[in-house]
């Protein structure tokens, strides 16, 4: 291969500008010189994790990183993940412009992903966690509060969670339930409690099979715990607790959590829809049950259970992910609503334009001149506000805009909503 080559301007003057720069050949067909886009991605993604595992950073921003790097994983997962697993499906073994194949990169993936997931765990449970108990916050495992506090729990899970659960058992005239995309579970084994002694806790009757309970989504997955609105305990170690209240006459030696992640992919060729919008829907519609693409579990839980998951979602080992704590990081993000500035960034000094100061209206001030705004130093409620104008004034006639994860209280959506009636 020819060498990359960069020439030197000889004066003084050519210093000023860019070398020519002579470029192998076919350039393409070099393919250590390329980077494989999905492992690409996982660096990115790294760097995400790295802000969290910063020490000079406040605990909360720490703690709000590592969600996003969860989250982050969640996509990656439903869309790339999910695309490469297609193409195996399909046995496509074209490799991708840096020569790798689709099994190459999924089995780079599990290697490089799985050291990251446990540094996000050591990192979640044995620095931050403690450090925010130190500041007066604690997630308190429901075995370690005072009776007291477990009875009141109780007492919470059967006038608020246990109306809203629905507990799905597997027999010959049940089958393996569908779990749904990133839901939390519990998974356990139950049996007649008749079918074994009372003193033969390891006994496993004919009768023995699987259960699972969805954690309820619509239920803050951080309850609180006492009069104190610092003091936390997870929901799903509150079902766990009163898992028996679910199974009347039945006994199981525990329940494990778990989480599936599925193919949430969207193809759509314009040119082949007639009509846009229905297509957008059946497609919305048909994501719902999408393959499964991944499997995290808790740590405890028995290889038997994890293999029985394994094999019912129709995934393989490499699919599987062992996690040393919370199965869902980004539930802790209502921590970070906590009124503790101190653990927190400073916010940004935002401003508003000098023409829209002094409130005038905004088509009024961009007939007269150009306004440039520059996010985050330019107050976003600008944009909000020309939005807004834009939705009521019916000289508009149309608004064209593309939202980007948008915020669940956004209110630029309400105002389109209101554009559009």
């Amino acid at each position: 291969m020819k060498p990359i080559l960069i020439e030197q301007p000889e004066s003084e003057a050519a210093s000023q500008s860019v070398g020519a720069v002579e470029l192998p050949p076919n350039l393409l067909h070099h393919k250590h010189l390329l980077f494989n886009r999905e492992l690409s991605w996982l660096e990115f993604n790294r760097r995400v994790l790295e802000e969290a595992l910063d020490e000079t950073q406040p605990l909360l921003e720490r703690l709000k990183f590592l969600a996003i790097f969860s989250t982050n994983l969640d996509e990656f997962f439903m869309i790339r993940v999910s695309g490469l697993k297609e193409e195996l499906e399909e046995e496509i073994h074209e490799p991708s412009p840096d020569g790798m194949t689709p099994a190459e990169q999924l089995k780079q993936i599990s290697e490089q992903l799985r050291p990251m997931v446990a540094a996000q765990m050591r990192c979640l449970t044995q620095e931050i966690l403690p450090a925010l108990e130190t500041e007066g916050i604690s997630v308190t495992p429901y075995k370690e509060l005072t009776t007291e506090e477990q009875q009141a729990l109780d007492t919470y899970f059967m006038e608020n969670v246990f109306p809203v659960l629905t507990p799905q058992a597997v027999d010959p005239g049940h089958p393996f339930p569908y779990i749904s995309n990133l839901s939390l579970n519990l998974g356990l084994m139950i049996e007649p409690a008749e079918a074994a002694g009372e003193d033969d806790a390891e006994h496993l009757s004919d009768e023995l099979r699987f259960a699972r309970v969805k954690i309820p989504p619509l239920v803050s997955r951080l309850v609180p715990v006492g009069d104190t609105d610092k003091k936390f305990t997870l929901l799903g170690d509150v079902v766990a607790a009163n898992i028996d209240e679910l199974f009347p006459g039945m006994r199981s030696s525990g329940s494990y959590l778990f989480r599936v992640t599925r193919d949430a992919d969207i193809e759509i060729r314009e040119d082949e829809a007639g009509d846009l919008l229905r297509m957008v829907e059946q497609q919305l519609r048909k994501r719902r049950f999408g393959d499964a693409v991944r499997l995290e579990v808790s740590d405890e839980m028995p290889p038997e259970m994890v293999a029985s998951l394994t094999k019912s979602l129709d995934l393989t080992d490499d699919d599987v992910y062992r996690i040393e704590g919370p199965l869902n990081v980004p539930d802790f993000m209502r921590l970070y609503g906590l009124e503790s500035p101190e653990l927190k960034d400073k916010p940004l000094q935002t401003s508003v334009p000098a023409p829209l100061a002094q409130g005038q209206n905004i088509f009024d001030v961009i007939r007269q001149q150009d306004i440039l705004l520059h996010h985050p130093y330019t107050a976003y409620s600008t944009v909000v506000e020309f939005i807004q104008k834009a939705a009521l004034d019916p000289d508009v006639l149309a608004i064209k805009i593309c939202l980007y994860r948008a915020g669940q209280n956004s209110p630029i959506v309400p105002a389109l909503i209101e554009a559009s009636e």
